[in-house]
């Protein structure tokens, strides 16, 4: 029964440093991240930039095409 109560003990304590070491990781990664993002100069040019809003008519256009692509493909399904 000691036994059980130590290898609880042991099992906390590892999860309490492992706790310890993802609040750090997480720290590192956002000052790292804020950074990387300013640095990366002219590769970065959809960063911070909205996409772009789509009319209907594109949208439709759009779906239309993709199931004009799924029934071609369905058709060849059936082929074989």
């Amino acid at each position: 029964m000691s036994n059980l109560v130590k290898v609880v003990a042991q099992l906390r304590q590892q999860r309490d440093e492992a706790q310890k070491q993802v609040e750090q990781l997480d720290q590192a990664l956002a000052a790292l991240g804020s950074i990387g993002l300013r640095s990366r100069g002219r590769n970065s040019r959809n960063v911070g930039r909205k996409g772009r809003t789509m009319s209907a008519a594109a949208r439709r256009r759009i779906a239309a095409a993709q199931r004009a692509r799924w029934a071609k493909w369905k058709a060849a399904q059936k082929k074989k």
